[in-house]
């Protein structure tokens, strides 16, 4: 099992920037696949970027562009900096550890305890 717990949440105007950290326990870090996902009110959890154990990165098309997800295995830290914020990126954002690389939230048991990202017009 590993501890996750994030930070750097916020509320910001559009075309903002935010960037979100993760520090994760353990001795393991980086070797597995880490994600981070989001959940707005009344809406399923989503994927919003995934990073490999060896560093390929993928992402949802709404954050194509905007979103970059990286990590730094020396300080077992997750960070996903945010640009361009639109008023539909507002939601809780969790990251997670994804010991099976799914990119599924229904196959995660690791997650962090969510930042709030709040995003104004």
């Amino acid at each position: 099992q590993v501890q996750l717990v994030e930070s750097g949440g916020g509320s910001v105007q559009a075309g903002g920037s935010l960037r979100l950290s993760c520090a994760a326990s353990g001795d393991t870090y980086g070797t597995y696949c880490m994600g981070w996902f989001r959940q707005a009110p009344g809406k399923a959890r989503e994927k919003v970027a995934h990073i490999g154990s060896d560093g390929s990165t993928s992402y949802v098309d709404s954050v194509k562009g905007r979103f970059t997800i990286s990590k730094d295995n020396a300080k077992n830290t997750l960070y996903l900096q945010m640009n361009s914020l639109k008023p539909e990126d507002t939601a809780t954002y969790y990251c997670a550890a994804d010991f099976q690389c799914s990119g599924s939230p229904y196959l995660i048991s690791d997650w962090g305890q969510g930042t709030q990202v709040t995003v104004s017009s």
